[in-house]
């Protein structure tokens, strides 16, 4: 463990200048990207001053290795940041409208299958694909257990695909 406070804050203060470039091109060289190379670079220092106040360098000549261990785990979680908005195609779907509109004619068949399914079932389907409520939620909301509720979904998916079948087959003839 460091001796005091007053090492710590010597050390804290030469932070900056000494491990700022070296985080940054660590970074850069990972992300391809100025800003989230900045972000980095920024975030790490700020754990690092956390640790350091919080007693976690036991030695100062621990303290490269150590800004360097911080700033791959702030790189890694970066990474995996950008993965999961690659992959969700980098777009806020709160409020979304769809590129195209939904028919007319597939508005009313849905609305016509969902009519023809028990009440349980479509409340279900409505606070599952509407509300977005988990299983747990929904097992409240309706007083079921849990294990119930994909039951009734399953079962309700089942009877959706095959009564929507049934109604887009008669809009076609």
């Amino acid at each position: 463990m460091m001796s005091s406070s007053s090492d710590i804050e010597q050390i804290i203060s030469r932070l900056p200048a000494e491990f700022s470039s070296r985080i940054y091109y660590v970074a850069l060289r990972k992300l391809r990207s100025k800003t989230a190379a900045e972000d980095v670079r920024n975030e790490t220092l700020l754990r690092v001053i956390q640790a350091l106040r919080a007693g976690s360098l036991r030695t100062p000549d621990a303290l490269p290795a150590f800004v360097l261990g911080i700033a791959r785990n702030v790189v890694l979680e970066e990474m995996r940041k950008q993965n999961r908005t690659d992959e969700l195609g980098d777009r806020d779907f709160a409020g979304e409208m769809p590129e195209e509109p939904v028919d007319p004619a597939v508005k009313r068949a849905i609305a016509s299958t969902m009519d023809r399914l028990k009440p349980r079932e479509q409340d279900v389907l409505r606070l599952t694909y509407f509300d977005e409520l988990s299983k747990e939620e929904i097992s409240e909301r309706l007083g079921i257990l849990p294990d119930r509720v994909r039951l009734v979904k399953s079962r309700a998916l089942k009877s959706f695909r095959e009564f929507y079948w049934r109604v887009t087959e008669a809009q076609r003839k």
